[in-house]
């Protein structure tokens, strides 16, 4: 396949389970019944672009593949994902797990559901491989009785860090960079926008997306990118700038370092992943746990256990939320846990649009 590379994971094991695993699951998804087939669990990952080592979105799916290796002793093997890609090097990818042997594979990104979900990536692969179990990771396009849509409510943890930049901001002016122009990333511009506007009204935004889907979402893996657009922002007088823009991001702190401005993390905690000298622009992350979502997944095949459709992570189930790593809003946290609270309790809506 084209500009694709393999990496199997280092160190993997091998666990020898005293029950049916998910390559020995009956059609219907049961877990087979009673007896002990010693089947093994390997498990698949196809990253999206930018692949392990983003910092960001990729690298919190590879957590908790990881974290599944040393707590479930699986065997897994990932594979990445090229710039500009087609959607048949995206089956092809899926299709070479799955026959593999890899069983469950895990799709990272949206991008796996393709332009038409019933004849994209995913969909084809499913209907191939019959007896693999999918997931895919924010997408609940795909409906297939193989398939588990993992998906998040990002405009929730994104609520919260805009509250936290309206808070925070001396300008009355932040900003908002999108990685690319999709629904799924809209959604975490409404719940920053919300947040801004509930927390300090009149807050101004600035909002600009990295590319659209005619350039196959680029704008997630181009740091260059992200840094001259969040630059423009500053420049517009916005000193607190949220990026949703994965491997790009990271040009987005830098241009916060070079302006001596402050700067918003996705996925991860990114106050952590970043390098020395940025920590210091990062006043918090909205946290998408992804690697709950891969982690919860692999665990309940190793169990036997497997349900077709969408899985939500939400507030209420930990699967978003905000980082504290630094300190610097620390002085604010009551007030975001009130909202947070609040959400929970169903007493503020956020939009998802």
């Amino acid at each position: 396949m084209r500009g694709m590379k393999m990496l199997a994971l280092a160190g993997a094991a091998v666990i020898t389970l005293g029950m049916t695993a998910c390559g020995g699951t009956d059609d219907d998804g049961s877990d087979g019944g009673s007896g002990s087939n010693d089947k093994t669990v390997k498990v698949g990952l196809a990253f999206d672009i930018g692949g392990r080592g983003d910092k960001s979105f990729n690298d919190a799916a590879a957590l908790g593949l990881d974290n599944a290796m040393k707590e479930l002793k699986i065997e897994a093997k990932d594979l990445e994902a090229a710039a500009n890609e087609s959607e048949n090097d995206k089956f092809e990818r899926l299709k070479l797990l799955c026959t593999g042997g890899y069983n469950p594979v895990i799709a990272v990104g949206f991008v796996y559901a393709g332009a038409d979900p019933k004849t994209g990536p995913l969909a084809k692969a499913a209907q191939e491989c019959p007896d693999t179990k999918f997931a895919i990771i924010d997408d609940q396009s795909v409906t297939a009785p193989n398939v588990t849509g993992l998906v998040f409510a990002e405009e929730q943890g994104s609520f919260l860090v805009g509250a936290a930049a309206a808070l925070k901001t001396k300008t009355g002016t932040v900003g908002f960079v999108g990685g690319c122009d999709v629904p799924l990333i809209h959604k975490f511009e409404a719940g920053f926008k919300a947040g801004a506007a509930a927390a300090k009204a009149g807050t101004k935004v600035l909002s600009n997306y990295l590319s659209t889907p005619a350039d196959k979402c680029s704008g997630f893996n181009d740091p260059a990118k992200g840094e001259t657009q969040a630059t423009g922002m500053y420049d517009q007088g916005a000193d607190v700038v949220y990026q949703a823009a994965g491997g790009s991001g990271s040009g987005v702190f830098k241009a916060a370092k070079a302006k001596g401005k402050w700067a918003i993390g996705v996925d991860s905690d990114q106050y952590n992943t970043v390098q020395a000298d940025l920590k210091d622009v990062i006043i918090t992350s909205m946290l998408k746990r992804v690697d709950v979502a891969v982690y919860n997944f692999i665990k309940d095949q190793a169990a036997g256990k497997f349900t077709a459709g969408k899985v939500v992570f939400d507030l209420k189930a930990e699967g978003v939320g905000y980082s504290t790593s630094g300190g610097k809003i620390d002085d604010i946290k009551a007030q975001l846990d009130k909202y947070k609270a609040d959400i929970i309790a169903g007493t503020i809506k956020v939009p998802e649009a």
